[in-house]
Parts: structure tokens; sequence; C-alpha cells
């Protein structure tokens, strides 16, 4: 019985390009932070809301 060469060697790593991993690239920067926006809002125009029986409405709850 007639051993192949290549039996006898055992395994060995491929030397082809295409089975070869390939090299690294470069990644992307991260993405930037959103701009803070330095802008106050101005006050309604009509005011803020105010109920009437706001206070009420604490004074039952405290009870």
């Amino acid at each position: 019985m007639e051993v192949d060469e290549r039996s006898e060697d055992g395994c060995t790593t491929p030397k082809r390009s295409d089975s070869q991993i390939p090299a690294t690239s470069v990644c992307p920067p991260p993405p930037k932070k959103k701009a803070v926006s330095g802008r106050i809002r101005d006050p309604p125009k009509n005011g803020y809301f105010q109920p009437p029986d706001l206070d009420a409405l604490f004074t039952v709850f405290a009870s």
C-alpha cells in the first residue's frame, strides 16, 4: 500500500491568498455629539397655566 506524501506531513496552514485573513481596515471615527442648544426659551405669551384648585389638591393629599 502506497502512502501519499501530503498525508505524511499532517495538517498544514493554507497558503493561498483567498484562504488568508484579510488585512485590518481602519475603523470610521465615532459619531459626533450634538451641539448643546444655548438658546433659552422665552416664557409663554399668555403666561403659565395655574389651575385655581391646585392648592386644594395638595391639601387633600397631605391630610
